[in-house]
């Protein structure tokens, strides 16, 4: 499962990121990307609800990622990290399917494969600090 859900949030990611910088419809860049590399049902369900739910709820995450990152402006992030902490601070906080350190570190290594060299630190760095205020409250 854990193999299948990897797979799912790295075509999440590249569906999510297309969506956002081509303005393609979800849905046909999903059944695209699924038809490249089928996913197991369980994988194919994961990634439906991580793609549809990000997209749904945008503006909250993003408004959650500039509180976070007030250094960072939403239109200077680069899209695919802005993809990524959507995916993640979706996952834990709203999917809540995922334990927060298990969707810190998924976004990490996503950052680290997917990002610029800098990217798994930023991540990490505006992930941690959203966990940071989640303990305290």
């Amino acid at each position: 499962m854990i193999k299948a859900r990897r797979k799912a949030r790295a075509l999440a990611l590249q569906t999510l990121y297309e969506v956002e910088c081509a303005n393609h419809p979800a849905e046909e860049v999903l059944a695209q990307r699924l038809k490249e590399k089928p996913l197991s049902a369980e994988g194919e369900r994961f990634l439906r609800a991580l793609v549809t739910g990000v997209l749904e709820h945008a503006p909250e995450l993003d408004e959650t990622i500039a509180r976070h990152a007030p250094e960072w402006p939403l239109e200077q992030m680069a899209l695919v990290d802005h993809c990524i902490l959507r995916m993640a601070l979706w996952e834990f906080a709203i999917g809540k399917e995922t334990p927060l350190k298990v969707a810190i570190n998924e976004a990490v290594e996503l950052a680290k494969e997917y990002g610029a060299d800098s990217a798994a630190r930023f991540v990490n760095g505006v992930l941690g600090a959203i966990a940071a205020e989640r303990e305290t409250v």
